[in-house]
């Protein structure tokens, strides 16, 4: 039995996840999630999420982005102390911040391979679209956990990969859909 390896995220309609929460995350349409309507049940999957959460998956810009926010944010209390794995070939062990848990650095997609053969539950990647893009590719990734915001973004880091590749199937999982236009999108991948 292999460990889970779940992508979660935001992401527009036309496919878009970087720079939801913030216009300094670098994205001309930056902070897009909080332009709509917040409606608390429409973000309850995160909440179920951390209950099946085992460790954490970051690439590189996506933990520079979040360590040092989520190290102390009582939002992602829950995170402090759960693994977590950054995926770089450039990061070294002096640039991972002290107090948020035990890290390790990956180098490959084989070393993300050899860790989904350990024991252990679900590991969730958050961010890091160029990360799951190459996971995608390798055929790495189990499930997506979408929250599909009604924006249309024109530009930016899309999730799946446009690499000519083989169909990949998925099958719905669960779906919901809420008054502000938010669609839950939870897809196994079938391998």
């Amino acid at each position: 039995m292999t460990r889970e390896l779940v992508y979660t995220g935001f992401m527009s309609l036309d496919g878009v996840v970087d720079s939801p929460g913030g216009i300094v995350e670098g994205h001309r349409s930056g902070g897009w999630v909080m332009q709509t309507e917040f409606v608390p049940e429409a973000f309850s999957l995160k909440g179920e999420e951390l209950a099946d959460t085992s460790a954490l998956m970051f690439g590189r810009r996506s933990y520079e982005a979040f360590a040092p926010i989520w190290r102390d944010s009582e939002d992602h209390a829950a995170y402090k102390d759960l693994p977590k794995f950054v995926v770089s070939s450039t990061l070294t062990d002096d640039a991972l911040i002290d107090g948020w848990g035990e890290l390790a650095l990956l180098r490959s997609v084989t070393d993300v391979e050899k860790l989904k053969q350990t024991e252990g539950g679900a590991i969730y990647i958050h961010g890091s679209a160029e990360l799951a893009r190459g996971l995608a590719d390798a055929d790495l990734i189990d499930r997506y956990n979408l929250l599909v915001f009604p924006v249309l973004l024109g530009a930016g880091k899309g999730l799946f990969p446009h690499t000519d590749r083989p169909k990949q199937q998925l099958r719905l999982l669960d779906s919901a859909s809420y008054d502000n236009g938010v669609t839950k999108l939870v897809y196994a991948v079938e391998h």
